[in-house]
């Protein structure tokens, strides 16, 4: 993969930014407060970022990573995305989202919700099970760590999958939309699986090194993920 457009220039998007960057694959990042506001991170990123806007990040690649708040979908630039892959990182935290009736009642995942909101395009989830600094921290680890891909479209997944191989990570096909739940907030797939100490990672997650886990492992816990009780949600 030659480039992607990367629309969220957050934690998890910068990260994925950084990991790119080392894969020798061309970006354009964008955010909400513009180009200019991107400046210093690509002067430190160097060659092969490029600040765009949302609409110029959406029309970059085939291949565009979303990094942005659940709430921010309906204002995408559906149009510029259409037709493309579109790698969703995000999750429902009410609390920043708002409460959504099709999610609190279990009627959808949040994979099958952002997809109602962008027609035309192929979403595959990935990167919304990690927290953002074990991305850089277990990318290109020995040995290789594995995150899970949810998605209905086999070759999507196939060439979602290439992506995040070439960024540092092994990769465990978790199934179609529908099931997507198992890596979302309060499952047992969720970032807690990377965490090296469960119980300090609870108190701060921020002071956890986090530890490879393996694509086998991580078949495991997905297997044995529960539901959440996401109309308890508060997060």
């Amino acid at each position: 993969m030659e480039k992607i457009g990367i629309i969220g220039s957050g934690s998890i998007g910068e990260a994925v930014a950084r990991l790119a960057v080392r894969a020798g694959i061309s970006v354009t990042i964008a955010n909400s407060r513009g180009p200019e506001s991107l400046q210093e991170l690509v002067q430190e990123l160097g060659h092969g970022v490029h600040a765009g806007t949302v609409q110029e990040a959406a029309g970059y690649a085939d291949v565009v990573v979303l990094a942005v708040p659940l709430a921010a979908y309906p204002s995408l630039p559906v149009d510029a995305l259409r037709g493309k892959l579109v790698i969703s990182t995000g999750n429902y935290y009410p609390h920043r989202d708002g409460r959504i009736a099709q999610l609190d009642s279990l009627e959808k995942t949040t994979a099958e919700y952002e997809q109602s909101l962008l027609p035309g395009v192929t979403i595959v989830k990935a990167f919304n099970n990690i927290i953002f600094h074990h991305i850089p921290a277990l990318a290109h680890g020995e040995p290789r760590t594995a995150l899970p891909l949810f998605g209905d479209d086999a070759a999507a997944k196939e060439k979602a999958a290439r992506l995040v191989q070439a960024l540092g990570f092994d990769t465990v096909d978790g199934g179609g939309m529908d099931v997507s739940w198992r890596a979302e907030p309060e499952s047992g797939g969720y970032t807690q699986t990377y965490a090296a100490d469960k119980e300090g990672f609870a108190a701060n997650y921020l002071n956890d090194p986090g530890r490879p886990v393996s694509a086998e492992e991580l078949r495991d816990v997905l297997a044995n993920s529960q539901r959440a009780d996401v109309a308890a949600r508060q997060f």
